[in-house]
């Protein structure tokens, strides 16, 4: 018997997705706000295929859910949310930070790591007061590691455990992936132990992270630290040893931004008292994106537009709005 066969069939729920470069992540939350289900898939370059994947999961499981709202988050966050029509398309700050705080209404740093980019969120009784973002450089994102753990044949599982069995951690360059890479490969062929390399990346790469994304910055208590990257234990150790302070990892890390989606979601349905209009009947239909050339002006912005069966359904990327604002009525 799963979680929803205790429930009532007239019982609310709602659903956050966030949508990265390197994982898609579900959470579906009940009228507490509680998570009764989540879902971690690795997007592998295909947010719309993996979206229809995560919501062909809910429905072959939970039949008999019905959701009243559904919000999006994340860097594909506008793609997903205007062709599914998503009741909220919410940055991934306010998603982070919301979700956080549900769970640790005293955060006052979140550390979060994700596959394309990173982020540090600071806060003072509940309020986001400041934040920080790296998305030019990918030393100190999952998908960095993941490279390295190809690299080095490890499976990523493993890359944690490994670092915290580190006895004299080496200096790696980690400023640049270019330079990491190399640098990593000059240690291995000076004979250093694989163990002392690993820990040694971590180090740096928690170094690069504080050193970029959280500069200028006062890291205070609590602090927590989720997103994909936050699985790898050497990871936590590292933060933890440079800083001098606790890390907190919470149970749902590698959700939380879609956790928090899901909570906004909740309050935006309940105060407009609005059905959700979410396309689940787009699950059986082909869906394609295609981009062209504007020449409506010297800027000739490369225009992206999604298609549902052959019909134009949303426009992206344009800087005017001259496409993303047309009214396409319903589909």
């Amino acid at each position: 018997m799963n979680e929803f066969s205790k429930k009532e069939e007239n019982v609310k729920f709602y659903l956050g997705i966030d949508i990265g470069s390197i994982s898609t992540d579900f959470a579906l939350i009940d009228e507490k706000e509680e998570i009764v289900w989540s879902l971690y898939l690795r997007t592998e370059g295909d947010p719309i295929g993996k979206v229809k994947e995560g919501l062909e999961k809910i429905q072959k499981e939970f039949p008999k859910v019905q959701l009243s709202g559904v919000g999006t988050t994340g860097s594909a966050r506008y793609l997903i949310g205007k062709i599914f029509r998503a009741d909220l398309i919410k940055n991934e700050i306010s998603a982070h930070a919301k979700g956080t705080l549900n769970f640790y209404p005293d955060v006052r740093t979140i550390i979060e790591i994700g596959g394309q980019d990173s982020k540090i969120i600071i806060l003072e009784n509940g309020i986001v007061i400041d934040f920080g973002m790296n998305l030019l450089c990918a030393a100190g994102t999952g998908s960095f590691l993941d490279a390295q753990t190809t690299r080095l044949k490890i499976p990523i599982e493993e890359f944690g455990e490994l670092a915290l069995r580190s006895k004299n951690p080496v200096h790696i360059a980690s400023r640049c992936t270019v330079f990491a890479e190399s640098d990593m490969i000059h240690k291995q062929q000076m004979g250093y132990p694989i163990e002392d390399i690993i820990y040694g990346l971590c180090l740096g790469l928690a170094r690069n992270y504080l050193g970029s994304v959280g500069k200028g910055k006062e890291i205070k208590e609590p602090i927590v630290f989720q997103g994909g990257v936050s699985e790898n234990v050497g990871m936590r150790k590292a933060f933890e040893e440079i800083l001098g302070k606790k890390i907190i990892v919470p149970k749902y890390n590698k959700v939380m931004g879609a956790y928090g989606v899901a909570l906004l979601t909740k309050e935006k349905m309940e105060k407009e008292k609005k059905e959700t209009k979410f396309g689940l009947e787009l699950l059986k239909k082909e869906i394609k994106c295609e981009s062209f050339h504007c020449k409506g002006c010297p800027n000739e912005c490369e225009v992206v537009v999604a298609k549902v069966e052959g019909k134009p359904v949303a426009y992206f990327n344009d800087r005017c709005g001259k496409w993303s604002n047309q009214d396409l009525g319903n589909f």
